[in-house]
């Protein structure tokens, strides 16, 4: 696959620590993105699943995999199966797009198919210059939707993902 660059640590493409892969090319083109230098299908350099899968490998503390762009979507076969081995490695998986969950599940490809089923949240829609917004967590523009794709299967019904309490788990006691 082609890809842009890699970031073996990110905490700013989804939670916790992560391996994020900038895939090379994207037909969307919108106008502000701030990787602008991915749109274009011949550039960045070519890498095997399986050597982006050893990356996974390297640093016990990542959460997941996010794959970011260019489009995910424009390389999906190959991104579906990094994504697969992301979560044999019992990693989340996290897959920005420009196009919508509506428009992907409207096309009749299994690589788009095979690409949704292996991503646990699927940040959507186009980056919108207007509105860019450093308060929409994870996302460049608050058009963008950060969708629980595990729970729209459950569900049926597409459902928004929300940012677990991490002090959840602590019990106050009664005075």
């Amino acid at each position: 696959m082609r890809i842009a660059n890699l970031i073996s640590d990110s905490i700013v493409d989804g939670p916790g620590l992560r391996l994020t892969v900038f895939t090379q090319g994207c037909p969307h083109r919108c106008p502000g993105c701030q990787n602008p230098e991915t749109h274009d299908p011949s550039g960045g350099w070519e890498v095997s699943v399986a050597e982006l899968a050893a990356e996974l490998d390297k640093n016990p503390l990542l959460q997941g995999l996010t794959l970011s762009g260019g489009d995910p979507f424009f390389q999906a076969e190959e991104c579906a199966a990094l994504a697969r081995e992301a979560k044999a490695r019992e990693l989340d998986v996290w897959t920005y797009t420009g196009y919508t969950y509506e428009a992907l599940r409207a096309e009749d490809r299994p690589d788009f198919r095979a690409l949704l089923s292996a991503t646990d949240v699927l940040v959507d829609g186009p980056f919108l210059v207007g509105r860019k917004s450093y308060a929409a967590l994870f996302r460049g523009s608050d058009n963008q939707r950060l969708i629980d794709l595990g729970r729209t299967r459950a569900s049926g019904r597409m459902t928004l993902w929300t940012r677990p309490d991490a002090l959840g788990h602590f019990v106050i006691p009664e005075s």
